[in-house]
């Protein structure tokens, strides 16, 4: 009688599998999000009685400043305070606003099937040389649309990858790692830049009141960071993930794989891009008269300059209009969109996927506000301060230990502004205090809350990644997933950790328009 073989998945059981799988365990034991924060917007409020009841404070080191004590909220005044304010720490909560305005664009392009056209285009137009590249890179743009990556575009390469006679899993590997993995990256201001933005400038106001950060604050270094995940994500894909594939054997697959068909575009889609690009680049034209000359109706009315001007202020009524212009005139070619109901619905199908988000502002406003309100935040970031510069940890290497402790973190909290919701109000005002800004200082959690998005199980699109994988291999568990990820998240940590470095100090770059790398501004 013939024994039974140990899967692939337990063979390669080792002690980081291991460790996986006790981030895993642990990760299972956080209650959700929303659950999360309103556990942590109760403990401020009780924290605060307690530290105000042992007289918690700090001296504040900026210029005449006195001692930071504790405000407590578990008192009348608190619970007054808590009362009135409960609705407007929701409605003010910047990133609310700002990610669903720019998200009703975004729907008006996914609906009409402008985003999966221009997708399918980039990545099956592609010479089969550039096949790789093309699929990381539309991975790493996708994420303007992070579910049309997730669905449309790990199914497809998968698929395209098999058609071209390599391993399927080794082309859903490179899409997911430049959708996931290089989540931040983009050459678009997209709806993630104004929804970190907000809780930076939040967190920033703890000690600078009057301080903004725009949407634009990371667009130049993420703009280099798509080429360097496109290629560090093509490295490895063919350097080190398919040769340990090998070749593929379709006895593995869970389905019948001559049913699987690729959809080219049709002449119809064809001619609806032509016509969003054109719309795209009339649109550009229009926009670049209005900021390129000196005498430019969105510049700076005071000063005449970029830096604070209506048009970087208002960018995200500019993400919704690049979306939804070209989006609509697509739907119109293709006759998708008939009406203005179509274009109605669109928007009304995007704001209906976002109940669970404003759900999770609305009790993670209340956490921010809070944590404001309290002089928590301001207390802890001048401990915080006072504990580097006493070890002497002030220096650029400080951002290597923030960008692990992100990566860390996003093991067990996948969610990109339910961690920074959480850590912003600490370690900004900290990190300030050291003399960064708050722009530079974002640039690094993003780095840090990509790279491990595709090895952990917490992850929000993590099951729907294993089970188009398991398409192609009936037997792929959870290790297996991993373990073929993990060259990525390592490779994409250490070489975007590395451009990270030589970007801001060694080249002394900005990380976006007009945006500073110290705090305060010694070249404002």
């Amino acid at each position: 009688m013939k024994q039974p073989q140990p899967s692939a998945d337990t063979g390669k059981r080792g002690a980081f599998t291991r460790f996986l799988d006790t981030v895993e365990w642990l990760g299972n034991l956080l209650p959700h999000p929303i659950t999360l924060f309103a556990l942590f917007a109760i403990a401020v409020v009780v924290g605060s009685g307690i530290a105000g009841y042992f007289g918690l404070s700090a001296q504040d080191p900026r210029p005449g400043g006195g001692v930071i004590e504790v405000v407590s909220l578990l008192n009348a005044e608190g619970l007054q305070r808590i009362v009135t304010g409960l609705v407007t720490n929701f409605t003010g909560f910047t990133p609310l606003g700002t990610v669903l305005v720019a998200l009703l664009g975004v729907g008006i392009a996914e609906r009409s099937g402008l985003l999966s056209a221009l997708m399918r285009a980039l990545v099956m137009n592609a010479h089969p040389r550039m096949v790789t590249v093309a699929v990381v890179f539309a991975g790493v743009i996708s994420n303007t649309a992070a579910e049309l990556g997730y669905v449309v575009l790990v199914p497809l390469s998968a698929m395209i990858f098999h058609s071209l006679g390599r391993h399927p899993l080794a082309g859903l590997a490179a899409a997911f790692s430049g959708v996931s993995a290089g989540y931040s990256a983009n050459l678009l201001i997209g709806t993630v830049d104004p929804l970190l933005a907000g809780i930076t400038t939040k967190a920033a106001n703890l000690i600078d009141p009057t301080y903004y950060v725009g949407p634009e604050a990371n667009w130049y270094f993420m703009i280099v960071s798509t080429f360097l995940i496109a290629a560090m994500g093509t490295f490895v894909t063919e350097k080190i993930v398919e040769p340990k594939l090998g070749k593929y054997d379709p006895d593995e697959a869970s389905i019948n794989l001559s049913d699987q068909k690729i959809e080219k575009l049709t002449a119809i889609e064809k001619k609806g891009l032509i016509g969003a690009g054109i719309a795209f680049l009339i649109m550009g034209l229009i926009l670049a008269l209005t900021i390129v000359p000196e005498w430019g109706v969105l510049r700076n009315p005071e000063t005449g300059d970029v830096a604070g001007s209506p048009f970087l202020k208002g960018i995200v009524a500019f993400i919704f209009i690049t979306f939804a212009i070209p989006g609509y005139v697509y739907g119109r070619i293709t006759k998708v969109m008939r009406s203005d109901r179509d274009v109605i619905d669109a928007m009304s199908d995007s704001m209906s996927t976002m109940g669970m988000y404003i759900v999770l502002v609305f009790f993670a406003a209340q956490f921010v506000a809070f944590f404001g309100w309290t002089n928590f935040g301001s207390i802890f970031a001048v401990k915080g301060a006072t504990f580097l510069q006493e070890i002497g940890l002030t220096g650029p290497s400080v951002f290597l230990l923030f960008i692990l402790m992100c990566a860390f973190v996003n093991l067990m909290l996948g969610s990109a502004s339910a961690q920074w919701a959480i850590t912003a109000p600490i370690f900004i005002p900290m990190l300030m205090l050291i003399g960064y800004a708050p722009e530079v200082i974002q640039a690094a959690y993003r780095i840090g809350d990509s790279v491990t998005n595709i090895i952990t199980p917490m992850m929000s699109y993590f099951g729907l990644i294993l089970a188009v994988a398991a398409r192609y291999k009936k037997d792929i568990g959870i290790g297996t997933l991993i373990a073929t990820m993990l060259p990525y998240s390592i490779m994409f940590l250490i070489g975007w950790t590395i451009l990270f470095f030589v970007w801001v100090f060694a080249l002394d770059m900005p990380v976006g328009i007009n945006t500073p790398t110290y705090y305060p501004n010694p070249n404002p």
